[in-house]
């Protein structure tokens, strides 16, 4: 029978992103592992999980629960580290505005 801590060894993520997963989609650790295990397979899906961890952090500050928002901005903190290219698509996406003053200032 495979037990949880092996869907955990198996998925790719950390049992902290499991359970923000399970948290925010309202599902089973173990069927959150799966989810997260496709989702980190996916192009975009570390973006979404990514997403659903910002959610939780979200949800944990408006309840006024400041110590479940700080653990998980550590939680969002390594994931990131360890999924570096969801933080890489996601800069890649941002359009920076030009700097018209350095143009201003060659006139």
């Amino acid at each position: 029978m495979i037990s949880l801590e092996d869907c955990l060894q198996l998925c790719g993520l950390s049992e902290d992103e499991v359970l923000a997963i399970a948290q925010h989609e309202h599902i089973p650790e173990i069927v959150a592992a799966e989810l997260g295990n496709y989702l980190i397979s996916t192009p975009e899906g570390e973006l979404c999980v990514k997403g659903m961890i910002r959610d939780d952090i979200a949800l944990a500050a408006a309840a006024g629960d400041s110590a479940r928002a700080l653990a998980l901005k550590l939680v969002l903190r390594r994931f990131i580290a360890q999924h570096p290219r969801c933080e890489a698509r996601h800069l890649a996406q941002i359009r920076y505005p030009e700097r018209r003053v350095a143009a201003e200032g060659l006139r």
